[in-house]
Formats: C-alpha cells, sequence, structure tokens
C-alpha cells in the first residue's frame, strides 16, 4: 500500500498527548515514527487511563489499554535515558538521519538535555524541529506549567464563553485541546517538510496551547479584539447573591462526583469573587509543600501521613473541603501571586484574554490596515515557522471584489467580462 509519508524518519521525544498525537497522526500516513521514553519511568500516559478508571472519569478497561492504543499506534518504541551524555550522543545521531524531531519539552528542559533547534540544526540543517509549549517562547509565563485543562481550555477564556453568568464550567475531558495542538503542529510539519522539498532546508515549527486555545474560540477574540466588550457587557447578570448561592452548591456536586478523586491538588477551586482556578498537578508529592506554604496550611505539613499521595487519599474530602474553604475567602487578585510555580490557570474573560501580556509578547494576536477600520488587531495563526511565517497579505475580501482581476488572469478578454454581466454569470 502505498503511503504520503513513507520513507520520513520522525524522532517523537514527547511524552502525554499534543505531541504524540501529531507524531501518531505522521505515522498513521506511514512516516517511521520512534517514540523515545524514559528507561525507568517510561511514558507517564501509559498510567494515565488506570488513574482515570479509578477516579471514575474513564469507562473501565482492564484488559486493553485503548488510552495509550489511541495516541501511539504506528510507533516503535526506544529508550533512552537523555540525563546521560551517552543517551544525548544517541539522540544526536539519531537526529543526524531523521527528517522531524518533536517534543514537548520546555525552552531549559531543551537547552539542558541540548535538544533545541540551534543545536539539531547545526547536526542535521535538513531536520524539521517541532515543539509544542504552554504558552509560547516568549513573555513572562513562556516557562509556566501547562496542559490542554489549564492553558488551552481555562486561561484561553473558552469556559467563560460557554456558561452563564453565575454558573461557571468545571467540566472537562482529557485531550480536548491536546488533539487539536497535535493536529495544528502536524499541518506545521507538513508545511515544512513540502518547504524543505523546494529549497533542501529544515526549520522549526512551534505550537503553543494558550494560542490555539484562543485560536478554537476566534469567533468570540476576534470580536473582543476588535470592540473591546466582554459577554458580560451585554449579558444580564444575575444578583451578587445569587452567585453565591450557585458557588456553594458547585463545590457540594463537586465534592460528589470527586468521590473518587484521589488528590486535592487536582481540579477546580472557586474564589471569592467567583473566579475557577483550574490545578493540573500530576505530580502531587512535589507540589504538597508549596501548595500548603500558599494556602496557608502550613499545619498540614506536621501530619506525616499526608507526605505521599496514598496518605492524602484517605483524607481526600476532609483536604478538599478545607482548600475549598480556603480558596473561596480570597479574590484571584489576591491568590495570584501566592500561586506562582504551582501548574494551574484561571479561567479568563474574553477582555483579559486580549489584553493578556502573555499573549501578546507571545504573538498571539497580529495588526494590520484595514481599508475600512484602518489599524486593527485579529488572532494570528497558531502554527509558528522559523523561516517561512504566516502573514496576512490582505484583509477579508469585499463581495466579488476580485471577479474581474481573476478573470483576466485566467485569460479572459474584458469583452468577455462585459457578456459574463450582461447574462447575470457574475455580479
Amino acid at each position: 500500500m502505498s503511503t504520503a509519508l513513507k520513507g520520513i524518519r520522525v524522532i517523537d521525544c514527547s511524552q502525554v498527548a499534543a505531541v504524540p498525537m501529531c507524531a501518531r497522526i505522521l505515522g498513521d500516513f506511514g512516516a517511521d515514527v520512534i517514540h523515545i521514553e524514559n528507561p525507568t519511568t517510561g511514558d507517564y500516559w501509559r498510567n494515565f487511563l488506570k488513574a482515570q478508571v479509578e477516579s471514575g472519569q474513564a469507562c473501565p478497561s482492564p484488559d486493553f489499554d485503548y488510552n495509550w492504543e489511541n495516541y501511539n499506534r504506528n510507533k516503535r518504541s526506544v529508550t533512552v535515558d537523555l540525563t546521560k551524555d551517552s543517551g544525548r550522543a544517541i539522540m544526536h545521531n539519531m537526529v543526524k538521519q531523521a527528517d522531524v524531531f518533536l517534543s514537548n519539552l520546555r525552552s531549559f528542559e531543551l537547552e539542558k538535555f541540548k535538544l533545541e533547534y540551534e543545536t539539531l540544526n547545526k547536526i542535521n540543517p535538513r531536520i524539521i524541529w517541532g515543539n509544542v509549549n504552554g504558552y509560547g517562547k516568549t513573555g513572562p509565563d513562556k516557562d509556566l506549567p501547562a496542559y490542554d485543562a489549564t492553558a488551552y481550555w481555562t486561561r484561553a477564556a473558552i469556559p467563560h464563553m460557554i456558561s452563564m453568568p453565575g454558573m461557571p464550567v468545571f467540566g472537562y475531558r482529557p485531550g480536548i485541546g491536546d488533539n487539536v495542538v497535535g493536529l495544528a503542529l502536524a499541518y506545521g510539519i507538513m508545511q515544512a517538510l513540502y518547504l524543505r522539498e523546494k529549497t533542501g532546508v529544515g526549520q522549526a515549527v512551534d505550537v503553543s496551547l494558550y494560542h490555539t486555545g484562543m485560536f478554537q474560540m476566534s469567533f468570540d477574540v476576534s470580536g473582543a479584539l476588535i470592540t473591546g466588550l466582554d459577554f458580560n457587557d451585554w449579558r444580564s447578570q444575575p444578583p451578587q447573591e445569587l452567585i453565591q448561592q450557585s458557588l456553594a452548591l458547585m463545590m457540594q456536586l463537586m465534592t460528589f462526583f470527586n468521590i473518587k478523586v484521589t488528590s486535592p491538588l487536582t481540579g477546580a477551586y472557586f474564589t471569592k469573587d467567583g473566579r475557577t482556578l483550574m490545578f493540573v498537578i500530576l505530580q502531587p508529592d512535589r507540589y504538597w509543600v508549596k501548595f500548603c506554604k500558599a494556602t496557608g496550611h502550613e499545619e498540614l505539613l506536621q501530619n506525616h501521613k499526608y507526605d505521599t499521595m496514598e496518605g492524602r487519599a484517605e483524607d481526600y474530602t476532609k483536604l478538599r473541603q478545607i482548600f475549598a474553604e480556603t480558596f473561596i475567602t480570597k479574590t484571584f487578585a489576591e491568590w495570584h501571586p501566592l500561586l506562582e510555580g504551582i501548574p494551574y490557570a484561571p479561567t479568563q474573560t474574553l477582555k483579559e484574554v486580549v489584553n493578556d501580556t502573555q499573549a501578546i509578547e507571545s504573538g498571539c494576536f497580529v495588526e494590520y490596515e484595514h481599508p475600512q477600520k484602518g489599524k486593527i488587531r485579529q488572532i494570528a495563526n497558531p502554527v509558528m515557522m522559523s523561516n517561512d511565517p504566516a502573514n496576512v497579505r490582505m484583509p477579508a475580501p469585499e463581495f466579488g471584489q476580485h471577479t474581474e482581476e481573476v478573470l483576466l488572469e485566467y485569460g479572459y478578454s474584458w469583452e468577455d467580462i462585459a457578456k459574463f454581466k450582461d447574462e447575470g454569470v457574475i455580479a
């Protein structure tokens, strides 16, 4: 069977979901995908389904890990320890003979393992280097820990836009953002491969969870960029006391549905001003001390039962209640500096998204001249290419604006065009 990418070799140095999905898509079309895993821990995604089943968030499948299969079919697994010099040498040798290198490592991790584009480009100038990050390559939050539930979903204002005032959205399904980001990166990789056929030169392709989340909601975000208005500027707002009652009920419902959840450090918490803070802490032991200090509950650190995830799971309901009652005592503005470095994101409004320093500095918006509106801002293409970046060459056309121009390019004469108009073939 003939496949579109037969002969293309991809080094997939990633884990979890977004980049593995990109690599799987390339593998589906015939690429030889080599998935790199740590020889001790493997890819965390191998254990994700089990955790979801235990928490009641996924349907049981004791005999087959359908989640791992879905994201990693059409790949070969190779174990390499990137913390060792010999492991990095193996990777560099693989890259020398590869067409595509993919990762979701953050910038300081790429530098640590000597896998940044500048290094790999010297080893193989034809390499297409693809990376997914949380919030972009530049800006104050470029190295924050991020997941699709935080960067793509929560911070990009998706819950805000699909909720009613006073009724926060806290539901979420794994991979919603990762799958879209994986498609976007695969699209960028294909463009880069096409350009390499013409130039012989590779390039870097970057996609961020945050930017792609805004791109998905571009109907509303582009409106806020033009008008400066948010949903709350035209939707009726319920009384504050009704909002508080709604939050109290939401907290009870969350406790009910999260009865099987084992970590009080993961999930949504509400603030005094009705904001939702979404925490995705997949290494709870690592963040337990920091989380307790940030929330002012250092007394919990004296109970050594809580030093492990298993110990905290035994008292999950109690701990969840303690933190829920704490978060609702302060506004988001008060919590924000206290939670620095913890993997979470606030549900943002449209106005907050379009004025977010991180979004602006990481290139999520593009500014250009419009013939009627003058200088405007819109959402930039989420696929960032180092050598051949996307750009805006013209605004959206007026109705039939280029009919004559295009017909002339196709060899029709002005007499032909006049005849077409008389016959009603063109406007």
